[in-house]
């Protein structure tokens, strides 16, 4: 009988005073879990800590010191060295041989080039389309310069479309629309424009004539556009029909097209200031800084 009890008490099931000694089995694994996460953490923390150092040099013109590196992202230059050491391990930047300066290497130029590749800015102003026809009712378009002036490339109609004589493939006026405006105040003068645009002001009826107060119209206008950020007409181009028109900027600076809104007249507002026009002035700057331009 002793043997018995004996032997019940070594099979007894474990007490609520032993379960802790079951947890800190498991600890060893959690414990590794932790540590995993810190280190993949500190692992993100470093790479977008590389990345801000790459994006620095590069909105510092792409060559820079050390120095310079280091105020843009708020870090120590020692530290700011290390993540530059491994850059250009990877050949995304390169020290000159003085090793005052770190410039973008051969590998971000390759990035860079594909980049400028697939840039197509009819393209990327689709979706600009869209949001200004759904959020202001408005029809919208994208035009770019042709052989015979700004021609319409892209068209997007609101659901209840007005009624207009312009549809893709159509060439506005450079001179009596927002559009043709736009192009010419804000590209680098070309000769072909010009005598265009003198054209255009020759054949003009006196009315329209009348609209150009000014000894040098053409300059004063280009003035004007500018200072606004946008081309607006009423009922110039069309009768009753207003439209708004704003440049797309490539990485160089350069006019590539023209982002423009229109609608009827009686419920469409062309002030620079006003509703429209900001919404249009705002797609265009996002639709330039994708392709790379910088103000």
């Amino acid at each position: 009988m002793k043997k018995d009890k004996k032997t019940a008490d070594t099979v007894l099931p474990i007490t609520a005073t032993q379960a802790p000694r079951a947890t800190k089995l498991r600890q060893p694994g959690a414990a590794a879990e932790a540590a995993d996460g810190r280190e993949r953490r500190q692992r993100v923390q470093a790479a977008e800590t590389c990345l801000a150092v790459l994006k620095a040099l590069a909105g510092l013109g792409g060559r820079a010191s050390l120095t310079a590196i280091g105020a843009a992202v708020e870090e120590s230059p020692a530290k700011v060295h290390r993540y530059l050491a491994s850059l250009m391990a990877e050949g995304l930047v390169e020290q000159d041989r003085g090793g005052t300066q770190y410039a973008l290497g051969r590998e971000a130029i390759h990035i860079g080039l594909a980049a400028m590749r697939q840039n197509d800015p009819v393209r990327m102003a689709e979706p600009a389309l869209q949001q200004l026809r759904e959020s202001l009712q408005v029809t919208s378009f994208v035009a770019v310069m042709g052989n015979m002036g700004p021609t319409i490339v892209r068209f997007e109609e609101p659901s209840l479309p007005i009624t207009v004589n312009v549809r893709v493939g159509s060439v506005m006026s450079m001179l009596w629309s927002a559009t043709g405006r736009a192009f010419f105040a804000f590209m680098e003068p070309q000769p072909e424009v010009e005598v265009q645009l003198a054209r255009e002001l020759d054949a003009a009826s006196p009315e329209h004539r009348r609209l150009l107060h000014a000894s040098k119209p053409l300059e004063q206008l280009r003035s004007e556009i500018r200072t606004a950020g946008c081309a607006a007409i009423r009922d110039l181009n069309l009768p009753g029909i207003s439209a708004v028109a704003a440049p797309l900027f490539d990485y160089n600076g350069h006019v590539v097209a023209v982002l423009c809104a229109l609608g009827a007249s009686g419920g469409f507002d062309p002030d620079p200031q006003g509703r429209i026009a900001q919404a249009v002035c705002e797609q265009a700057r996002a639709i330039s800084a994708s392709l790379g331009y910088r103000a």
